[in-house]
């Protein structure tokens, strides 16, 4: 089994740190709209947006990579 290049481990760890604080601020966008913060909630699910945009192409380029 050879050694994955270490590159790809910390994007792949990025990555997913990424993940988990789209995931984090979503919530908290849940918790903002049920208290009528919906200006606020709309600016953030817009930048939520970008994550989602530029998921595919980080995904293929750390396949690339690998």
């Amino acid at each position: 089994m050879t050694d994955q290049n270490p590159i790809v481990t910390v994007l792949k760890a990025l990555n997913e740190n990424q993940l988990a604080l789209g995931a984090a601020i979503e919530e908290i966008a849940l918790w903002l709209d049920a208290r009528g913060s919906t200006e606020v909630v709309d600016n953030i699910r817009g930048a939520l947006d970008a994550l989602d945009r530029n998921l595919n192409t980080i995904n293929r380029g750390i396949s690339e990579i690998a």
